[in-house]
């Protein structure tokens, strides 16, 4: 006689079972990458990172613009094999290609797509989303309706590629059908040798929502290949010094 599943058991087994129809049975738990996210992966469904759909960005600045492509990449080059192929479309270019090595992903592997109309970039996104030769899409838009996003989901539940909205500077927060939002802003980094210069890339990352998940915020840094988590009690703000002048 078989022993009787726990209620544990049984919710966990339901749990993997409905993330992966809503993944359109793509990958199981078990078969996702690490993303070396750290405590963060504590926050999804499953403590995985979701694969096979399409996560907000929001950035309205330069300085959270450049934060929010270094975060991005540093998930990129987990997600991604060694041999996997990224697409980046976007009306204007706003990263450094070469210095994407500094993230594991040689610039290679990216195909860099800049429509000349903002009307097409929409477009060009949804279409490579539903390429399966690729591993990820990167898309930078401003404005993005529940519709359109309903659209890019539909897309990769079909293909299994993971897809990054990066909307910059958009004219509301309104709903989407993105798993995910996410603001990422640069933080104060820290040389090693405790002189001044700069150290390891450093952002603090607020996950806003999440599908099924627990919203959170943490300070993470870039450090050997990986993401480092920075716990609170280190993160040290400069002494400001003030001089009377006569």
């Amino acid at each position: 006689m078989e022993p009787l599943l726990k209620k544990e058991d049984i919710v966990k087994a339901l749990q993997k079972e409905v993330l992966s129809m809503q993944r359109g049975g793509a990958a199981t738990l078990n078969e996702q990458s690490v993303t070396g996210l750290g405590a963060i992966e504590d926050a999804f469904p499953g403590k995985e990172f979701p694969r096979a759909a399409v996560h907000e960005f929001i950035s309205y600045d330069m300085g959270a613009a450049a934060a929010t492509n270094g975060f991005m990449m540093g998930v990129a080059g987990k997600l991604m094999p060694a041999s996997g192929v990224c697409v980046w479309v976007g009306a204007k270019r706003t990263v450094y290609p070469v210095a994407l090595a500094q993230f594991g992903i040689t610039p290679d592997r990216v195909i860099f797509i800049d429509p000349p109309r903002k009307k097409d970039v929409l477009w060009t996104i949804e279409e490579a989303l539903k390429c399966d030769a690729l591993q990820l899409v990167v898309g930078e838009i401003g404005e993005l309706s529940f519709m359109e996003s309903r659209r890019l989901q539909l897309a990769v539940e079909r293909s299994s590629v993971t897809g990054f909205i990066h909307r910059r500077n958009p004219r509301t927060e309104n709903t989407v059908a993105c798993v995910s939002r996410w603001k990422i802003t640069p933080a104060m980094s820290m040389a090693d040798d405790g002189m001044p210069g700069l150290g390891m890339p450093r952002w603090h990352v607020q996950l806003q929502k999440v599908r099924n998940g627990k919203p959170g915020s943490w300070v993470l840094e870039w450090r050997n290949g990986m993401m480092c988590y920075v716990p609170k009690t280190i993160i040290a703000l400069p002494e400001i010094h003030t001089r009377k002048t006569g």
